[in-house]
């Protein structure tokens, strides 16, 4: 299942505590890149804050692995997830 995974700021985090963590999140970020968990990863433009597409079993699969994050274990960010289904325009075109 493809999941959308949008990082949150937490109320009151500042950006210097973020940095004794920063070099094992892109470790973390890294080994599930290259177990095929995480597909893409982004920054968004507008502000310093990840966007992920996942490959997980489901939603509770998706929040186990990003508990797994430094900055997530540290209080420091959250996600939200949205999971993703496939367009189902087309069936309008080639349907029935």
């Amino acid at each position: 299942m493809k999941i959308l995974a949008l990082e949150q700021d937490i109320p009151g985090v500042t950006s210097e505590q973020f940095q004794p963590y920063l070099k094992a999140e892109a470790a973390k970020v890294w080994e599930l890149n290259q177990a095929g968990v995480i597909r893409e990863t982004y920054f968004r433009q507008d502000r310093a804050s990840a966007i992920l597409m996942l490959e997980c079993a489901d939603e509770e699969d998706a929040r186990r692995i990003l508990g797994t994050f430094p900055l997530v274990r540290a209080g420091l960010i959250s996600f939200e997830l949205i999971p993703l289904i496939p367009y189902p325009g087309f069936s309008r075109l080639f349907g029935e």
